[in-house]
């Protein structure tokens, strides 16, 4: 259900939910009240449901503490407002040119892989280098909804493949804790322990690595030979659609000429 328009008896008081973000931020009331420019005893009174807040003060507080959009709305429910926020899917025709956008980086970045995904991991597009990296997994992991994290390090997706999976394992699951702890979202957090107890070698500081410290590569046993790959995340500006606020493009450029080269000559 989309908990935009959950029945509000189900949602935690606004108190409550104001209380656990700034517990999640490791702010003090003082540290928040300073920040919103009110006073501590207002705060308080708001947190324990004394004062019933404004829907400018939830907006004013939701930005102190970086609360994202999705969670945004749930707060206005819970104060008794209307979401502020609209979630459409990617298909819907007003993000019709945010679609085009992705699917322009995406077909730009060939003969390189890049994948657009959403908060949870979900995997929304992919070009085609992509998608022939991937092909190897197992049918059930490449089903939709896929999630890339699960198809990385699952026995059955690409891990067989990844010739450094401890460093590439211990990458993504800190990646997700921190994406979890700053999100507050409980299907990160149920991600995180099914995918730390795939067995996976430990990280080891002697595995070959041409980084110089700069990244964690993605070393990848192919027919052609490895392929050696680091990544960046590319997400949109100021968005004011919660759809558009968890979609990340994640982009894979060879970290070596001969990664390049094999990709080029496979296109």
């Amino acid at each position: 259900m989309d908990p935009t328009v959950r029945p509000r008896e189900r949602l935690k008081p606004v108190g409550e939910q104001l209380r656990a973000w700034r517990q999640l931020r490791r702010l003090s009331q003082m540290d928040l009240a300073l920040d919103a420019g009110i006073s501590t005893r207002h705060l308080s009174f708001l947190e324990t449901g004394r004062s019933k807040p404004s829907r400018e003060m939830l907006a004013l507080l939701a930005e102190q503490l970086d609360v994202p959009l999705r969670e945004r709305n749930l707060l206005l429910l819970a104060g008794g407002y209307a979401p502020a926020y609209a979630e459409r899917p990617l298909d819907h025709p007003d993000l019709a040119a945010a679609r085009r956008a992705v699917e322009r980086v995406l077909d730009a970045h060939d003969p390189f892989p890049a994948l657009a995904v959403d908060r949870a991991w979900t995997l929304v597009a992919a070009n085609r280098a992509a998608a022939a990296l991937m092909a190897g997994a197992a049918s059930e992991l490449l089903a939709a909804p896929a999630n890339v994290l699960r198809l990385s390090l699952h026995p059955q997706g690409l891990a067989p493949a990844i010739r450094n999976l401890g460093a590439w394992k211990a990458h993504l699951l800190e990646r997700l804790r921190r994406q979890s702890a700053a999100s507050g979202d409980p299907r990160l957090l149920a991600l995180l322990e099914e995918l730390s107890g795939y067995d996976a070698p430990p990280a080891d500081a002697s595995e070959p690595d041409d980084s110089a410290g700069l990244y964690v590569p993605l070393r990848l046993a192919t027919p052609a030979g490895e392929l050696n790959f680091f990544s960046t995340t590319t997400v949109f500006g100021t968005p004011l659609d919660v759809t558009l606020s968890e979609l990340a493009i994640e982009a894979f450029f060879p970290a070596d000429e001969a990664t390049a080269e094999r990709l080029r000559q496979a296109k």
